[in-house]
């Protein structure tokens, strides 16, 4: 259809003529990346951390131009220092939301009795839930991190579970899918700093030793000396290191909460775009709480009426908790009285609080909401109105509980291979489990009562129904089934059988076309009233 675009060309062109249309000029943005992922995860972990004097150290050193002009970067004037409070506005939120998340985990539900206490061992040895909030946390705030299963029988019989932070990995992708996972750990002797990578791939885990960016032999260290390159699962690999045939899984999980915008296949952390606001909220209440200090009443008292010790008759120090007042000279006019004057200085509190909330309300934007972290909101009856405020929890909530489920899922499942594999059992075989999580934040017993009560009594929801809207997974299929059971017996409801019917009677059939096999001739029905008769000729 060239003629078509020929016609096309032309139009373009005569719009373009006409509109006088300049075509824009090709143009090259370069942007200099501020910090690599490593360095911004440890810009986040001291603000998770929450010490002042570090998020100082930490400004100082930084050679961003727009940090420079932060609040904890800023040097004071000589004579006129602030004391730079830090809220812990950032590690009460990860805390939070690691709570409201991992507080409704209920148990794994497992098809096999047998995968249900082997990972109850591995549970037990390795602390799970403990490990599991800590990696949370981490998560959240460095942006991902993953899940090492290792083996070492001198301390247990069950595989080990390590967590690394997104700082202490690389990731390798192939096609959006990760193929192997680079673990560091770094190793200090003699003032020297040896690094080990641990490469972990679909059955296979190989070691190299580092320093100074160059390769040592495992050997130069106590903790590596031992280590030796691991193959399982049917990976088999040639003698150039090329893959002949790939595991059917890796000992490693990966976690991620949110996606990264600025780094391939890295996840991203919830103060990478709040960090600015962190920054405005502490000066925001620092300044509040400086015009407080400068704010403090003094009392002017004049000379005579000092308190004076009696033997020396020199003036007594003031004494700063109890009495501060200034020293004033006796009015010596006539008619004047000596008096002490107090004053108060007074505060725009209105409007350090307007820029207080301000602030809190962009740090909290999207995250969490402010009920959530016990700060007072306009009071609300009903529990929907509490609901509504718990909205931006939910929505942080789901995205966590979505990535645990199905994290969880793969690192039990992986957890369990490794033990068959440690015993030498067929470590292939699939392992079924569920990860469920309860509800947060939802209506209280006696409004879901209320509403399934209605529901059930104008006929548009069953008892099975009520039951399971009631209990949710807070219950488990066994008990709702009970349940049904005595509930439908308290209401009269009672299931029985169908009563049998003999169908056979000798050769009679029901079902037959005929009725019976003794091959009588078929008799014609009796004709009906619709029918009509037909005419007869006379």
């Amino acid at each position: 259809m060239k003629w078509v675009d020929n016609i096309m060309e032309k139009v373009k062109g005569g719009i373009r003529s006409w509109l006088n249309v300049q075509p824009a000029n090709p143009s090259r943005i370069n942007i200099t990346e501020t910090l690599d992922y490593e360095a911004n995860a440890i810009k986040n972990r001291i603000w998770y951390r929450g010490d002042s004097n570090e998020l100082e150290q930490l400004y100082r050193q930084l050679v961003i131009n727009t940090s420079r002009q932060s609040f904890w970067a800023a040097k004071c004037s000589p004579g006129m220092e602030i004391n730079k409070i830090h809220t812990g506005l950032p590690s009460l939120i990860v805390d939070m939301l690691t709570s409201v998340t991992l507080a409704s985990l209920n148990d794994f539900d497992f098809k096999k009795k047998q995968d249900q206490d082997i990972w109850d061992e591995i549970a037990k040895e390795n602390k799970i839930k403990k490990r599991l909030e800590k990696a949370t946390k981490e998560t959240l705030y460095i942006g991902d991190g993953a899940f090492k299963v290792t083996f070492d029988t001198s301390l247990s019989q069950y595989p080990i579970i390590e967590y690394y932070p997104g700082e202490r990995l690389e990731v390798k992708n192939n096609r959006g899918r990760i193929t192997e996972i680079e673990f560091k750990t770094v190793y200090d002797y003699k003032r020297t700093e040896y690094i080990l990578h641990e490469y972990y791939g679909y059955g296979y885990i190989k070691y190299k030793l580092t320093c100074d960016d160059k390769e040592v032999p495992l050997d130069a260290l106590d903790e590596t000396r031992n280590l030796q390159n691991l193959a399982f699962s049917t990976y088999q690999e040639g003698k150039d290191g090329e893959v002949k045939q790939r595991g059917e899984y890796m000992l490693a999980v990966p976690l991620m909460f949110f996606e990264s915008g600025k780094w391939d296949s890295r996840g991203q952390s919830i103060f990478d775009r709040k960090i600015d606001a962190f920054d405005a909220f502490d000066e925001a209440f620092s300044q509040w709480m400086d015009a407080v200090r400068s704010g403090r009443s003094k009392e002017y008292i004049p000379e005579c009426f000092i308190p004076r010790n009696p033997e020396t008759g020199a003036t007594l120090p003031v004494n700063p908790f109890d009495n501060r007042y200034i020293k004033t000279d006796s009015n010596m006019y006539e008619g004047a009285k000596s008096e002490i004057v107090l004053q108060q200085p007074e505060i725009p509190h209105e409007s350090y609080l307007s820029a207080y909330i301000t602030a809190l309300d962009l740090c909290l934007q999207g995250l969490i909401s402010p009920s959530t972290l016990g700060i007072d909101v306009k009071k609300l009856d009903n529990a929907d109105a509490q609901r509504e405020k718990e909205k931006a929890t939910l929505y942080s909530r789901n995205a966590i509980v979505g990535a645990l489920q199905e994290d969880l899922q793969s690192l039990i499942k992986v957890s369990i291979k490794a033990y068959r594999e440690l015993n030498g059992q067929n470590s292939n075989d699939d392992v079924e489990v569920d990860v469920t999580f309860g509800e947060y934040a939802n209506p209280s017993f006696e409004s879901q009562v209320e509403t399934v009560g209605k529901g059930r009594s104008q006929g548009v929801m069953s008892v099975e129904a009520c039951v399971d809207e009631l209990y949710g997974d807070s219950r488990d299929d066994e008990w709702k089934k009970q349940e049904v059971a005595r509930l439908k017996a308290e209401q009269g409801i009672m299931e029985v059988e169908d009563p049998a019917v003999n169908t056979a009677a000798g050769d009679f059939q029901i079902g037959e076309s005929n009725g019976s096999n003794n091959n009588e001739p078929l008799i014609q029905n009796e004709p009906t009233g619709d029918e009509k008769v037909p005419k007869t000729d006379e």
